[in-house]
């Protein structure tokens, strides 16, 4: 049996899944120049000359967006897909939230590594700019918590994550001060980046006197809704040396890892006292998963840099704790020594994150690993691009309050 290019005896080889390529669309408050078909095709053409590649020699696309509402469309991933021109190939869609994007590279590993297809190109974006008033648009992102038991006692994401926060402070001693460096370290970064929503010299005053949102966050300390889009590219060995032109030109990036944990909907039924409101239980076990796949050992020594799903500038100290990176109730001070800084230890978000880059939902997380691509090919804007000899970068996205939680490696392997 043949299906995609796929036999036997590949089959029964160890296969290995590459990433060819990538692109991003712009992230901004508002893509007057087009819509969400337009950023994806912009993200598309961007990773098919990054990768060599010829669209109609993909095998399979996969499709990742979070809501129907923004755009006013259903079944968008059919209109991507052919607007890219994959018609009548496969393709599926992928959804969880703020995790999509992590999801659709899950995704990509799961149906290469399988046999169902030797090669993937996967997409997403979200319209979520000015094209929907701010307060619609919150009203929309609640629609992810439980409509029975949480929407209707005025349950927004912003005050479940200041809960988190508030119990995080009063449990390890963690100070506004603290996670106001995320916001400044954020910002700064995506001064380097120039697809970045956001990019901004700004201090930790400068946060902790912008505008009080929900105690402890203020406007500063929040991401970004963006319009855009993202694009990578996947394939075996035997995939890319065939139809992929850069395949030894560029340096050879592999997905070495991936983990997917969850948690219950509703923070108070979570147990306790780990998580509680306190922690990220999912991305524990998304962590553990794909780190015990890739044989990272220390998370803090073996990564060289690592994308963190900053939703708020709290929710990062948080995952970095539950992550790996340190123990419990230790992030805050790390981050006053500069540990996740570029230079520091471990450079996170390099991109802005969803803080300076944006957070274009369905496109988010496919965003970021186009970030450890470029960071692991070297190919950086030079004034954030992290030490000459990174060998292996990690991602985390996660959807809800950590109800969905991703983590996918990559290493570079010449």
């Amino acid at each position: 049996m043949k299906e995609g290019g796929t036999d036997m005896e590949v089959l029964n080889k160890k296969r290995r899944v590459f990433v060819l390529g990538g692109g991003i669309s712009k992230f901004a408050a508002e893509r007057a120049d087009g819509n969400m078909r337009d950023w994806v095709n912009e993200a598309v053409l961007e990773a098919l000359e990054d990768a060599g590649v010829d669209i109609q020699d993909i095998e399979h696309s996969t499709t990742s967006y979070f809501s129907d509402h923004f755009d006013k469309q259903l079944k968008a991933g059919a209109i991507f897909h052919d607007n890219i021109g994959m018609c009548p190939k496969p393709n599926v869609r992928v959804e969880g939230g703020g995790a999509t994007g992590g999801l659709a590279i899950r995704n990509a590993y799961a149906y290469i590594m399988s046999g169902i297809c030797d090669s993937m190109i996967v997409f997403g974006a979200e319209n979520m700019g000015r094209h929907v008033p701010s307060d619609v648009a919150q009203q929309f992102i609640a629609l992810a918590s439980d409509t029975d038991w949480e929407v209707q006692v005025a349950g927004f994401y912003i005050a479940y994550y200041a809960m988190m926060m508030v119990a995080h402070m009063e449990k390890y001693g963690t100070k506004e001060e603290q996670f106001a460096l995320v916001s400044v370290k954020n910002h700064r970064n995506a001064m380097y980046n120039p697809k970045a929503h956001y990019p901004m010299d700004i201090t930790v005053e400068d946060v902790m006197n912008s505008r009080m949102i929900t105690y402890p966050y203020k406007l500063l300390d929040n991401c970004l809704l963006s319009d855009g889009a993202a694009c990578l590219i996947f394939a075996t060995e035997e995939w890319a040396k065939k139809h992929c032109r850069t395949w030894e030109r560029k340096p050879t990036i592999e997905m070495t890892g991936t983990g997917c944990g969850t948690d219950f909907m509703r923070m108070a039924d979570r147990p306790h006292p780990y998580p509680g409101i306190t922690h990220f239980r999912g991305k524990r076990m998304a962590a553990e998963q794909a780190y015990k796949m890739a044989g990272v050992k220390n998370p803090l020594e073996d990564f060289d840099c690592f994308e963190v799903h900053d939703a708020y500038s709290g929710v990062e100290l948080v995952s970095y704790e539950d992550l790996g990176f340190c123990k419990e109730g230790e992030s805050g001070k790390l981050m006053e020594k500069g540990v996740f800084d570029l230079g520091g230890e471990l450079p996170t978000n390099t991109s802005g994150g969803l803080i300076g880059f944006g957070h274009p939902v369905g496109a988010t997380g496919i965003a970021q690993g186009v970030e450890i691509l470029r960071q692991l090919r070297q190919e950086a804007h030079p004034k954030r691009q992290v030490e000459l000899n990174a060998k292996r970068g990690g991602m985390d996205s996660h959807g809800g309050t950590g109800t969905f939680c991703v983590v996918n490696i990559f290493e570079r392997r010449d």
